[in-house]
């Protein structure tokens, strides 16, 4: 755990009979009850080299625990004074509504001009580090192409307890898509694992290669030739609405990596050419991240925001309509 620091803390005699929570906080100091509490719940914390999650169990005297706690790292890279639309604020988190066009973290070739780079900037660096140096408060991404809601963790405790919620996909996220043709309201499963000769995709399989993924979709508007729907996600795969919605023959409107072919077959109806003509030239792939739930990693109350449809994608449905 490269990113962790071991702790060790021995029972002294004040302690015994207290419950593990409250004796861990008063012997680390630095760390409030609710702190412990994620530390324990995330599975940070042994005795006698087995994992100990129930906060109310009742320490003695001479027992010893080892607190595995991130460790502080700032990043290297620049802040950049970029704008940032924040939905929500506080000492533990932020909620971004991420425009389409700005990628989510650094990466090779593509330092500067980013996310992070942003909330470097507006956090004075103050992100959590546990994920790693290059994604300092991301949990979760979005595609570059993609807009919409992401939480960004402030500190290493938040950052923990809100990727436990993401593995075990008590998430709640819901995205609007455009996409070719009118789907059926349905609910896609399948495997998603790394294209096999386009390393850049992924591939969907019933084969139980790669990792499990489930997206359901509902239609809210139909239009012909494409559709407004929305995707509620169960799992959060990379690329995944694209990947599902392209397994289904109705790729996402304006997504240059899946289902080019696909589309063209919309243009053959002479009535709906000149809607045809307009919507495969959408510059990007018409996905926004509208809804976001979760429970508060420190106050422990449920959460959930919303963002409205960009106006990229408003413009079009308008002409559509």
């Amino acid at each position: 755990m490269s990113n962790f620091e071991t702790k060790k803390i021995v029972i002294n005699k004040s302690q015994s009979n207290k419950r593990l929570d409250q004796a861990l906080t008063q012997l680390t100091v630095k760390y409030s009850r609710s702190q412990i509490k994620i530390l324990l719940l995330n599975k940070n914390v042994k005795i006698a080299n087995k994992i100990i999650t129930n906060a109310s169990y009742k320490v003695k005297e001479g027992e010893i625990f080892y607190i595995n706690i991130p460790k502080i790292i700032t990043s290297r890279y620049e802040s950049e004074k970029i704008p940032l639309n924040i939905i929500f604020e506080d000492n533990d988190i932020l909620i971004v509504n991420k425009p389409a066009g700005i990628v989510t973290h650094p990466a090779p070739g593509n330092q500067k001009n980013t996310l992070v780079n942003a909330l470097i900037y507006h956090t004075k660096n103050n992100l959590s580090s546990v994920n790693d140096i290059s994604r300092p408060g991301i949990v979760h991404r979005l595609d570059k192409e993609t807009s919409g809601l992401l939480v960004i963790a402030k500190n290493n405790l938040s950052h923990i307890d809100l990727a436990r919620q993401f593995k075990e996909h008590s998430i709640i996220r819901k995205y609007y898509a455009l996409v070719w043709g009118i789907p059926n309201n349905q609910i896609i499963k399948g495997y998603i694992e790394r294209h096999r000769t386009n390393r850049k995709k992924m591939a969907l399989n019933k084969l139980k290669n790669g990792k499990y993924s489930e997206t359901s979709i509902k239609i809210k508007q139909s239009f012909e030739i494409c559709s407004l729907i929305e995707c509620t996600l169960k799992t959060g795969r990379t690329h995944q609405v694209r990947v599902h919605m392209n397994s289904i023959n109705s790729p996402l409107i304006g997504d240059k990596l899946y289902g080019k072919n696909k589309k063209n077959r919309y243009g053959k109806n002479i009535k709906d050419f000149n809607k045809f003509l307009v919507i495969k030239d959408f510059s990007r792939q018409a996905l926004h991240a509208h809804v976001i739930g979760f429970t508060h990693p420190k106050s422990k109350k449920m959460l959930k925001f919303k963002s409205e449809i960009p106006d990229d994608m408003l413009k079009l449905l308008k002409f559509l309509s």
